[in-house]
Formats: structure tokens, C-alpha cells, sequence
């Protein structure tokens, strides 16, 4: 699995001329990495005598950030398993009616399967965005720069993600799917708008004294 080699390897095959992964794993793979440098800070909080206060909250969002950590690293494989599955359906035979409209039918089933997993991605890098705001207000000051960037791969993950829903949905030919995809997409960008800013307005807030 890709998630289980070495950072060399992955980013060697990322190079070479293999198709996968691509684009949309290494969105998965910023998302995860956002979420488990959250966990860090959150490790770093928890148990801390200045933080006392504040542990329920932290261990609630440690849960939350390693949930979402483990659900970006199944998105990374979706990602590779959807695109190779659309490129084995191009090169089905096309020479008769039948075949041309049997692969038709399988290009457009594979392309709401290579939208929904980028889909999938923006919608957990949302989810990553709301709770580094809170990090970033009760967390383990020491690191909170952490949760900076920990925002900033949040919303890289977000709009790399957004880049390849908008990319596939264009090919997506049922209307009535691609308009439902098409509107949560843009419900989504309309949320994410501002969160990474506010994340580091309160670190700004925290280290200087001034946003």
C-alpha cells in the first residue's frame, strides 16, 4: 500500500511516468499529514499542568484529528484505485455499438467514482479547518505554529481537491448527478472561506498580541 512505504519510494514513484498516485493522492496525503500534526500538538497538550483546563477538549479533538488522519490515508489508495479503474475502462474495445455503449456506461459510472473521492478529501480537509481554530485557541502554546501549518495543509488538501472534483465532474454527462456534486462542491468552497486565516489570526493573536 502506498501508505506503508518509505517516503523515498513514494516520492520516487510520484516522479516517475506512472499515472498513480497522482494529483488527488497526494491531496489525501497533505490532508493526513495536516491532521496528524494536529495529533502532535494535541499529544503535547494533554497531561500538561498549564492545560488542565482544557484536556476534555483536547482529547475530544485528538480523536477527531486521528479519525481524520486514518481517513485521509484510505483516500490516498481510493484515489490511485478509482483513477487506475477509469484507465482500464478507456482501453476496453470499442468496435462495435454495443461495446462503445457498454463503455460509455462504465466511463461515466468510474468518473462520479474518481469526483467522489477528491470530494471526499474537501469535505474532511473542512472538517480538519474547524478544529485546528480550536487547537490554535487551547493548545500547548510551545507548538502552535504547528497548528499554523497544520491549517495551511488543511486548505492545500482543500483546494487540490477541489481542483480535481471540478476537473472529473466536467466529464460527468448526468446532469441531475453532476448539479448535486457541482452544488456541494461550491457549499463547501463557501465554507471553507476565512477558517485558515482565523486559525492564524489566533496565532498571530497568541505569539505577537495583535492579529
Amino acid at each position: 500500500m502506498l501508505k506503508d512505504q518509505k517516503i523515498k519510494n513514494f516520492l520516487d514513484t510520484l516522479a516517475s511516468k506512472s499515472a498513480t498516485p497522482g494529483g488527488g493522492s497526494v491531496a489525501a496525503l497533505t490532508g493526513a499529514m495536516g491532521a496528524a500534526l494536529l495529533s502532535m500538538v494535541g499529544n503535547l497538550t494533554i497531561g500538561k499542568e498549564k492545560y488542565q483546563h482544557v484536556q476534555e477538549d483536547i482529547k475530544n479533538i485528538l480523536e477527531k484529528s486521528e479519525r481524520l488522519r486514518a481517513d485521509f490515508e484510505k483516500l490516498i489508495e481510493e484515489d490511485v484505485e478509482a483513477f487506475d479503474q477509469f484507465m482500464a475502462i478507456m482501453k476496453l474495445p470499442k468496435e462495435t455499438e454495443k461495446q462503445k455503449e457498454d463503455r460509455r456506461k462504465k466511463i461515466q459510472e468510474a468518473l462520479l467514482e474518481t469526483a467522489g473521492v477528491p470530494m471526499e478529501v474537501a469535505r474532511k480537509s473542512n472538517e480538519l479547518l474547524d478544529i485546528c481554530v480550536v487547537v490554535a485557541e487551547k493548545g500547548n502554546k510551545n507548538v502552535i505554529s504547528d497548528v499554523g501549518v497544520s491549517a495551511m495543509l488543511a486548505e492545500a488538501a482543500f483546494d487540490s481537491a477541489v481542483l480535481n472534483v471540478k476537473v472529473n465532474m466536467k466529464m460527468i454527462r448526468d446532469e441531475k448527478k453532476k448539479e448535486s456534486l457541482k452544488s456541494e462542491l461550491y457549499k463547501l468552497i463557501e465554507l471553507t472561506i476565512g477558517k485558515k486565516q482565523k486559525t492564524l489570526d489566533v496565532i498571530k493573536e497568541k505569539t505577537y498580541g495583535r492579529k
